[in-house]
């Protein structure tokens, strides 16, 4: 199980006739974690404790096969007695305190809370995460005591940030679906901080397709990120440490600059421990291979690992000839990587496939299907995100498999457009280092729209006028989004995939 939950959809359930109608409840809740689903609460308020203990315990055989979160709303006793995750307690429930005291270290403990006041309190008292609802009203819950809108929300996060808590997660709950997810994420949101997920109930439950439904809320959730991951690296300019060959360096750090993070191009490694120990990321291109390069891949990759931060292998080329297969397989086995960037024939040749690539140019041969089925693979193989970059994009973390369609084809036009995404993610990654795969996203995203945009300018003809339009559209991006400007997200083209279902 993963330290750090993902609150990004958060399933509660509803047992009764009206919401989960003549379904079985745990084959709703597995189809809801097939489609993205990151931690379940099992709510049952009128049970027998036998009946919910019973019902717990096949819930949680389903969410420890994802590896997802179960946590017990209110029952205490049942959350200990099958040694979920957690529990969730309401303002009229248990004492947290006491609640902490049955279940012992380490265990998730959620608060509701509907006022600044309760929020606070209970981030006072250590909960774990709040629910604060509820947003809209909703048959799923009688004992509303109060409708406070995406204001209200935004009110009890600004809060938080003012008092010292903005790192506790929330969610959001109360009539949350598909049709107003993004409005409330967006509009509750500030700069210092917005939400973590939103929490569902029927909008899951009793939809036709729980699978898909958790997908299209997925979808909207990592996209309301992606503001707040580009702002965060024009906040904290991270370090983007590039190792990569010298045809590129130049753009490479031109690209790092527009989106505000601060390059270093050094293959020396003699650096990497000092450069680790700032804060950022590391780039290790593979664009030259040479004995001495590989030395110093090899030093650097194991500084940063020492040092627990991002490292991005860009295997390029990695198919063409003996000599990048070979070192391809030395670098994996010498530390491990948050993210793998390539094209298809480079990343099939890092899963392990001979590939006959030409140069560092890669065929489309696979449908999306099965590009989307060896991203997957390759991200559990290597416990790691992995971003195959193409005319559509598709990245994984073994578990989430998310499409994006933004791009244009000049970006093939130009020397360097795959390593700079690189660069790119890299920064993302190091603002914001709590869940690599969004972070991904969201650097593939902005680089996608940049080069769209770029490329419908009047004055852009080809790729020596697309180069410079596409550094202003970066640094635009940038720009707007600490103005609070989202404008630019209309043009974000993502989807969860489901890999099973598209083979």
């Amino acid at each position: 199980m993963a330290s750090k939950p993902d609150y990004s959809v958060y399933l509660v359930t509803d047992s009764t006739p009206a919401i989960l109608g003549a379904k079985d409840l745990p084959d709703v809740v597995e189809a809801s974690l097939r489609g993205g689903v990151t931690i379940v609460q099992y709510r049952d308020k009128t049970g027998s404790r036998e009946d919910v203990t019973v019902m717990a315990s096949k819930l949680h055989r389903v969410t420890q096969k994802y590896g997802v979160p179960l946590l017990i709303n209110d029952r205490v006793d049942v959350a200990v007695e099958i040694g979920c995750e957690g529990v969730h307690i309401g303002q009229d429930d248990m004492e947290l305190q006491q609640a902490r005291l049955l279940l012992g270290p380490g265990k998730i403990i959620g608060v509701t809370a509907s006022s600044k006041d309760e929020a606070l309190r209970a981030c006072a008292a250590g909960a774990d995460y709040l629910g604060i609802g509820t947003v809209y009203s909703t048959a799923t819950k009688k004992d509303t005591k109060s409708i406070i809108g995406p204001s209200g929300v935004s009110e009890i996060l600004h809060a938080l940030h003012e008092q010292g808590h903005s790192s506790t997660p929330t969610v959001c709950i109360g009539g949350v679906n598909a049709s107003n997810a993004s409005t409330v994420l967006s509009q509750s949101a500030s700069p210092q901080k917005s939400l973590d997920g939103i929490a569902v109930v029927s909008a899951v439950i009793a939809a036709d397709d729980p699978a898909a439904a958790s997908r299209q809320l997925l979808s909207q959730v990592i996209c309301a990120k992606i503001p707040h991951i580009i702002a965060a690296v024009g906040d904290k300019t991270p370090l983007s440490h590039n190792m990569t060959n010298l045809v590129v360096q130049n753009f490479a750090a031109n690209v790092a600059l527009s989106i505000g993070a601060s390059p270093i191009m050094s293959n020396y490694a003699e650096e990497a421990d000092d450069l680790a120990d700032l804060g950022g990321a590391l780039v290790l291109n593979m664009g030259t291979v040479t004995p001495e390069g590989m030395k110093n891949y090899i030093q650097a990759l194991r500084a940063y690992n020492a040092a627990e931060r991002p490292v991005v292998l860009d295997p390029v080329g990695a198919g063409a000839t003996s000599v990048r297969r070979k070192a391809v397989k030395i670098l994996l086995s010498s530390g491990s990587f948050t993210i793998i960037k390539g094209n298809q024939s480079e990343i099939q040749t890092v899963h392990g496939a001979t590939v006959t690539q030409r140069g560092v140019d890669s065929a489309s041969s696979l449908s999306i299907a099965q590009r989307a089925t060896l991203v997957k693979s390759l991200a559990r193989q290597r416990g790691c995100v992995v971003l195959l970059t193409g005319p559509t994009d598709l990245l994984s973390d073994g578990r989430r498999t998310v499409r994006v369609d933004n791009g244009h084809e000049l970006l093939g036009m130009i020397t360097g457009s795959g390593c700079t995404l690189g660069t790119t993610v890299s920064a993302m990654a190091a603002a914001y280092d709590t869940d690599p795969l969004v972070a991904a996203v969201a650097g593939t995203v902005m680089f996608g729209i940049a080069a769209e945009t770029a490329a419908g300018r009047q004055h852009v003809r080809g790729p020596g006028s697309f180069v410079p339009a596409f550094l202003d559209e970066l640094y635009g991006i940038r720009k707007a989004t600490a103005r609070g400007e989202l404008g630019w997200l209309a043009l974000a083209k993502i989807a969860v995939v489901d890999v099973e279902e598209e083979q």
